[in-house]
């Protein structure tokens, strides 16, 4: 959801709007299998019905110079490997497809029409930045699409889109409202793109919330190698009020890291500004390679749509990795990606289960979703049920029913949970000026 690519899906609050139904041409289909490292296969047989095994797809971009998301398609395959150890899903065994999207429209419809192909019954925990190219599709097969990772407009539109979490506008209405105690001035370095440009009015809804004024504007490209230019403008506004400590809020996606380098030599001449971020741009990995408790990240916060990774209501997903993907370096059970992934096979598991002996179908499964039917994720989010629509369908996210964030904080160069529990965005998203 960042670059200067002017990627009109991600993230942009839009009403609910009928869209084409298109199925791509069989030379477009036939060219996934020319796509580096595209669609993968989990051994097994066809079908979704009767006592047959239960097709399904992951989709993520792999071995890009963009965003990547490598251990989401990696989990769904050692995942359908535990189930299939396990006995099944009710009683039928799981087969995993999987494709890279290469984070390019054209392949992502490529996977979609790969998965009509395949007569999958579900698109299950996946990554694309292009829902406009691949949920077309798979309406027009009425295939349902349970637990991207929120980063588009789409998951929280289409009728056939089932969403786990709040995606960045619940991450950014979070953090606002727990900066806007502790912080002075507050920018936001963003996205110089049509994506960048929703991104403020959600920060500032939490800002409003907690009687904050709003963030500064600060745009920037994120396909640049160094940003000294705007990271030194941040600290200068930031640092306009000297009885408060401001706080910068790079939201630059992976281009976060890069923007960091160049504040934390910026930093020196402006010590007192603090940093916070959401978990969508920062991770551990993140932090390590920013130098830990010596980086510029020590001391902030940083939301998330889950708890922590070294919580216990972890241990489920944590037990799949260590019997079927140990070793298995694409798999990182602090990744956000990963643990979507987890949390999205786990509501599919329950629709099928939902099901009892009847047929396991795209048409049963989404009908179960739809007459609702509440899926416990273990505490991992609050109880998910999608049978009535959001109260955010007012800015214009009719689906997205778990705003739920949580608040983490580095310290000593570690995520830890900055409390117990979680908190709630709805309310402070209701409020955002997206008009």
């Amino acid at each position: 959801m960042t670059g200067r690519r002017r990627i009109r899906n991600t993230i942009r609050p839009l009403r609910t709007r009928p869209r084409r139904a298109t199925v791509l041409s069989a030379g477009a289909l036939a060219a996934c299998a020319s796509l580096a490292a595209g669609c993968g296969v989990i051994p097994g047989a066809t079908g979704g019905s009767g006592d047959g095994p239960i097709t399904v797809m992951t989709w993520a971009p792999e071995q890009t110079g963009a965003t990547n998301k490598p251990g989401m398609p990696a989990f769904a395959r050692a995942y359908a490997r535990w189930v299939n150890a396990h006995g099944g899903i009710a009683g039928h065994r799981l087969k995993v497809l999987t494709c890279n999207d290469h984070n390019d429209s054209v392949a992502a419809a490529q996977c979609a029409t790969t998965a009509v192909k395949n007569d999958v019954v579900a698109v299950v925990g996946s990554y694309s930045q292009y829902g406009d190219s691949y949920l077309p599709t798979l309406e027009s097969a009425g295939i349902p699409y349970i637990g991207g990772y929120g980063v588009t407009t789409a998951e929280f539109t289409s009728p056939l889109s089932y969403p786990v979490n709040g995606g960045q506008p619940a991450l950014l209405a979070g953090l606002g409202k727990e900066l806007s105690g502790g912080c002075g001035p507050v920018a936001l370095v963003r996205p110089d793109s049509i994506a960048g440009d929703e991104l403020p009015a959600m920060l500032d809804s939490g800002l409003k919330a907690g009687g904050h004024p709003a963030a500064t504007d600060q745009r920037a490209a994120d396909d640049t190698t160094e940003y000294s230019w705007p990271s030194q403008k941040a600290l200068k506004t930031t640092t306009t009020d000297p009885a408060k400590k401001g706080c910068v809020i790079p939201a630059l996606g992976d281009r976060t890291d890069t923007f960091m380098d160049s504040f934390r030599r910026d930093r020196e001449d402006y010590p007192a500004v603090k940093t916070a971020a959401t978990l969508d741009s920062v991770d551990q990995t993140v932090i390590n390679e920013s130098g830990g408790q010596s980086g510029p990240y020590e001391g902030s916060y940083v939301t998330g749509w889950y708890p922590v990774a070294n919580d216990k209501r972890w241990d489920p997903m944590k037990k799949v990795i260590q019997e079927q993907a140990f070793g298995d370096n694409r798999i990182d059970p602090a990744d956000a990606g990963v643990q979507t992934t987890w949390i999205a096979y786990t509501v599919f598991k329950a629709a099928v289960e939902s099901l009892g002996s009847g047929d396991v179908t795209a048409d049963t499964v989404r009908k179960a979703l739809d007459d609702g039917l509440k899926v416990s994720t273990g505490g991992l989010t609050p109880t998910l049920h999608w049978a009535d629509e959001s109260r955010l369908a007012a800015i214009g996210f009719p689906r997205l029913v778990n705003a739920d964030v949580t608040l983490q904080v580095v310290r000593q160069g570690q995520l830890v949970a900055a409390d117990k529990g979680f908190v709630n965005a709805t309310g402070t998203l209701e409020g955002a000026d997206v008009h």
